[in-house]
Parts: structure tokens; sequence; C-alpha cells
């Protein structure tokens, strides 16, 4: 027997599914057996009697009814959107206050930390008593659900972006979801999930600036066989700058190389910028580009690769400096200081530019071009803070040590000023 409906609280017949349930039959009556263990004494004279007109009262029972009405087909349907709602809203909560602590004390940037109390406290305005009472944590089949990428972050920004991937779906389901709700509540969702974009813009962007800014010395990889080796020599010694440039490989070489180089440096809190290529900076997500004045115009680059990621520039003198100033550059190379074979028909610039540079540029700048540890401080005594080398790493027997003597270098330079 397939039963499609039964008795509501007006004592009428009614089905809460969308499709035929077929429940056992007695064997006695050829009537559905009860579908819960709940009695229901003192049942209302009217539901038993429609009951037995259907033909479904078994005597044995004494006219006590064993079933338990559900809530409506609609009644249903709202207590499930109440629990999505509930569980996306915790979600979201959850995975800001997560970026906040790392804002306010990773960062200890107020205007980010606010923005994202801001957005906390306005996803909270939507919490409703009713989506709170709707939460079944025992009987969520999510719960136990769980991936081996969400048990361990290889970093803080994994960390960082696993938590804003989090905060903008369980945005985006409340926004959907919402509809069904309030009237207004999915357009507030999504202009908040516009908000998270920018935020995450914004963060990932002023991580990197500040590393950029605290980055002393700088590595330009040459060709070696010894490649990942030797950078990660260095990143041991304490660099937190690294630039992939290899002129002559295919694509294929340089998209894998730059893959390792990118986890790498990122295993060690190192910034990696990606030399000319701005389509491969982007597929192997690198923190940005290095562009010579012949490449791809800064405002075309900043396009492609937004706002967040660094662009830097090669200059060789004032005008060419002042130019990359203008055009947004969020650093320069100013050199080579020395003449090099890295920079084959290029004149050296000497120190004089280096001393330019001191005193008129108002962005980070790195001097570079054959600078190594014999003649680092004279370039230190022009003006130079920050420096970008070569052939000194890349050749060197123990890069570990040259990059700790090179910062060493550096750091007494700071500490004097």
């Amino acid at each position: 027997m397939e039963i499609k409906s039964y008795l509501n609280h007006s004592g009428n017949i009614f089905s809460p599914f969308p499709f035929p349930f077929r429940f056992p039959l007695s064997p006695s009556s050829n009537c559905p057996l009860p579908i819960a263990q709940f009695v229901i004494t003192n049942f209302h004279a009217k539901k038993i009697a429609n009951m037995k007109e259907a033909g479904c009262d078994d005597e044995r029972t004494n006219g006590v009814v064993v079933m338990v009405e559900p809530y409506s087909q609609t009644e249903q349907i709202q207590h499930v959107i109440y629990r999505i709602l509930d569980a996306n809203l915790d979600r979201a909560r959850e995975g800001l206050r997560i970026i906040e602590e790392w804002c306010r004390f990773g960062l200890n940037n107020a205007q980010l930390t606010l923005e994202c109390k801001h957005l906390r406290q306005e996803i909270a305005s939507w919490h409703t008593a009713q989506m709170r009472a709707a939460r079944d944590t025992m009987g969520d089949a999510g719960t136990e659900l769980s991936h081996p990428q969400e048990e361990q972050r290889a970093n803080i920004k994994s960390l960082l972006q696993a938590n804003f991937g989090r905060v903008q779906e369980a945005m985006r389901v409340l926004e959907e979801y919402g509809k069904l709700t309030h009237p207004n509540m999915g357009k507030a969702f999504k202009q908040m999930r516009y908000r998270v974009y920018t935020l995450e813009s914004s963060l990932l962007g002023y991580q990197r600036h500040q590393l950029l800014l605290r980055s002393r010395l700088y590595l330009v990889t040459s060709q070696s066989e010894s490649l990942l080796s030797t950078v990660e020599a260095a990143l041991k010694g304490g660099l937190t700058l690294l630039q992939y440039r290899d002129k002559t490989a295919d694509d294929t070489v340089r998209l894998e190389q730059a893959m390792k180089l990118q986890q790498l440096c990122h295993n060690y809190g190192a910034l990696f910028i990606m030399n000319d290529r701005v389509d491969l900076a982007l597929a192997v997500d690198a923190d940005g580009v290095h562009l010579g004045q012949q490449d791809m115009p800064i405002a075309i680059a900043r396009q492609l690769l937004g706002p967040q990621r660094l662009i830097g520039l090669s200059t060789t003198n004032p005008k060419e400096m002042q130019g990359a100033i203008a055009d947004g550059a969020d650093y320069i190379g100013v050199g080579p200081v020395y003449e090099t074979p890295t920079k084959v028909g290029k004149a050296a610039t000497g120190v004089e530019y280096v001393s330019y540079a001191a005193k008129h540029s108002p962005i980070p700048w790195f001097a570079i071009g054959g600078i190594d540890p014999n003649n680092i401080n004279e370039v230190i005594d022009a003006g130079a803070e920050r420096v970008a080398v070569v052939r000194s790493l890349m050749e060197a027997e123990q890069p570990t040590l040259v990059t700790q003597y090179l910062l060493s270098q550096l750091y007494r330079v700071k500490a004097n000023l």
C-alpha cells in the first residue's frame, strides 16, 4: 500500500512529501504501521474519525493513534533554509575573525582590523533567533567531512587565502538563500562579498609591500644546475626577496622552475618575483613582476596583475627613475653600478646614480650590477640601503654565509641611521 497523506492539525489529510512514500503495512488491517515511536494520547476525536473513514484504524491500538505529525512542507523547507543560513553566518564570522587577528597582531594595521570587525558585526545583525534555533550540530552530516588540505597550513599566506575563500563562499550562499527569507538580505550580502574581495586585495597587497620595505637583499637568479639548492641556501641565510630570471629557457622549463621557486619562497616567507613575463607571474601566483625599459608598460602590467601584486622596473638614469615613479612602480632597480656580464652592452652608472636615488627616490630601490662582498660597503657609503645581486650568490660556494654577510652589512647601516 502506498501512502501519500495523513492528518494535519485541522484533521484534514495532506502530504508532507513531494514524492510517494511507502510505509510497512500492518498484517491485520493492511494499514501503515507507525512512523515514529511516540504515542499521542487523547488524540482529537475528529482525527480518529478521519482515520477510520480512511480505513486505516488498527483496532489493536484501542483508538490510540501512534503517529507524529511533522511540519508542513513549507515549514520544513523554511527550517532547512534557516539551518543553511545559520551555518554560513557562523562560517563567515569565524573566517573573518581569523583574518582580523592577523591584521591586528601580525600587521598591526588598525584600518584593516576595523574593516574585519565592521563586517563581522554586520553579519551578526542578520543572525536571528529563528536561525539559531534551527541549528542541529549533532544531526549535521557535514561535521564529519574533512579534507587533508584542511588539516594543515603551509604558511600565513595559505592560511589567509583559505579563510578568505571560506568567507567568500559562505557569503555567496547567504546572498542566494537570504533572498528566500528577507527582501534585502541578498543585496546586503552581495555588497559585503565585494567588500571582502577588496579586503583580500588590500591585505595581501599590504603584506607584500611591508615585506618589500623590510627586504634589504634581492637575489636575481641566473642559469645554474644547482638553482633550487642555491636559492634555498640563500633563503636559509635570511633572503626575503627573489627574482627568477632566465632569458634562454623555453616556457615549459621556466614555468616548471617558477612553480618550484614560488613554493620554496613562500615556505620561507619570502617574496617571489617573475622577470619580464606577466603571464607566467599570474600562472604561478607570483608576488609580482620585474620589467625592463623595453618590456610591457607598467600601466598594462597593472591592469593584468591588479593592485595587490608588486611591479618593479630597471632604471639607469634619473629620467628613467622619475618615469618609473610617475607610472606607479612599486620599486626600482638602480644601476648597473659596476660593469657586469649579466647586462652586456650597458655602461656602468657608477655610484653617482646611487647617490641621486638616495636623495630623490620616494619608493624602495635596489642598487644592482656587479655588487659583491668586496664592494658592497662602497655602494652603502654612496647611500644604498638595499642591494640586488646575481653572481655573488649564484656562484658562491657557501650561499648561506654570503647571504648572512651581505645582510649584516646592510642592517649595520640601518642601525646607524
